[in-house]
Parts: structure tokens; sequence; C-alpha cells
């Protein structure tokens, strides 16, 4: 697990999280195993925050917009919620995204990071790893990027605020921003201003590995969100 120190003079915004990186943390946690090597339960933790502000599960339905049925399913453990739902229920409910899993509020000054323990999500089409280990950067989250062959991020473009930069570790992964394309190779690297339209394809029969941070200069922008929910959709 990640070692860190109790910092003695915690800045007065140390645990003050943007509305994109609880969005991050949710889904990197969905797949973190706990102390007692069990997987978090967001289903139960559901129930949890919804029984204890006595709202029956058709009141928080009404509340959030979302359907009876599915946060039924959600709650029996039949199906995940995705990103999208569960700002919904945090809305709902009042509670930041985190609420939703077991997250230590401890503040870290250092960090380290076995590989084979670092937060990750799986997609059907790779992974995101979380470099920063929960240690904040500013509004900047580093992530290793795996892309299985022959993906992309889909034919929509992405736009947000801030800057986006990307090194690539290994393989290779294009780049079209502004309808300019940036072949990136091993030791590539690629910075620029995110306000302009872009998005990625593994062009290749290999895997490709990158280095990928965002770095959003408005703390509501959902640049992450966005990346996160399109990531890795099979190229046309």
């Amino acid at each position: 697990m990640p070692s860190s120190t109790q910092g003695k003079n915690k800045p007065r915004n140390a645990f003050r999280q943007s509305h994109w990186r609880e969005s991050l943390q949710a889904v990197m946690q969905s797949s973190i195993v706990s102390a007692n090597e069990k997987e978090i339960n967001v289903g139960r933790r559901l129930q949890e925050l919804r029984l204890m502000q006595k709202l029956s599960i058709r009141s928080l339905a009404e509340m959030s917009g979302l359907n009876f049925n599915t946060l039924s399913l959600i709650e029996n453990e039949k199906t995940s919620p995705n990103v999208s739902t569960l700002q919904q229920l945090a809305s709902a409910l009042n509670v930041p995204i985190t609420a939703f899993f077991e997250t230590s509020d401890t503040y870290k000054e250092i960090v380290f990071q076995k590989h084979k323990e670092r937060p990750r999500t799986l997609f059907p089409h790779g992974e995101l790893e979380d470099l920063g280990g929960g240690l904040a950067l500013g509004e900047a989250t580093p992530l290793l990027m795996t892309s299985k062959p022959n993906t992309s991020s889909g034919v929509e473009t992405y736009v947000h605020t801030g800057q986006e930069f990307i090194y690539c570790l290994q393989g290779s992964l294009v780049y079209i921003v502004r309808q300019e394309e940036f072949v990136l190779e091993q030791g590539d690297s690629l910075i620029f201003q995110a306000h302009i339209p872009h998005r990625w394809e593994n062009r290749t029969d290999h895997i490709t590995h990158c280095i990928f941070i965002i770095c959003p200069s408005d703390s509501s922008d959902r640049s992450v969100n966005q990346h996160l929910e399109n990531r890795g959709t099979i190229k046309a």
C-alpha cells in the first residue's frame, strides 16, 4: 500500500476536491482492494447513505431523476453505476461523490506506490492508473494510460480548460489536435492548450503506454469526466 507521512501544518484547502477530481477518485477507487482485501461495495454504501437520510429508494429516485429499478439494482449489487449516475446520486444526497467509497482523509506529503498497488480503472480497451496516489498536484492528476491495439477515444473530440500533456513510454499513439496529427512514439511528448478540439487513436497492433496529465484551469471543469467516459472506444 502507498506510504505517507502526516503533515503537521496542513494547508487550509488540503482536503478540498474539485468536481472532476472527485469523479476521478470515484472511478479509480471502484477497482481498489481495501485493507481487508474485499472490493469496495458501492451499492452497500449507497444504501447506508440513503438510510442515514431516512429516504426510501423511491424518494431518492425522484430526487436524483434516476429510475427506481436502477437504484434497486445498484443497491443489490446487480449493476455498477457509472460516473454520471454517481454524480446525480451525490447531488441528490448532498454529499461529495467520494462519499460512496472508503477513502482515507489523511493528508499526504509523500506518496510511494509499487506498480502493482496503484489505483486503476479498467475499460474494455485499456486502463488508467492513478500515479498521484491521492497527493494533490494543484488541479492536475498524473495518469498512466494503457490503450489496447486498434482502439481510440472515439469520434467525438474533447474540449476543456487548461492544458493537456502526454508522454509516450511504449508503443505509438496518434493525437489529433485541431485536425493536425501528431504521432507519438517512445520518448515523444506533446502539450497543448486544451480548448483546442482533440482526441487520440492507437492505430497499431500493439499496446501503448503513455503518461497522461490533464491540467484544467477551472475547478468545475468536467475534462477528466469526458476522458473517463469516452476513453477506449473502438475505432470506426
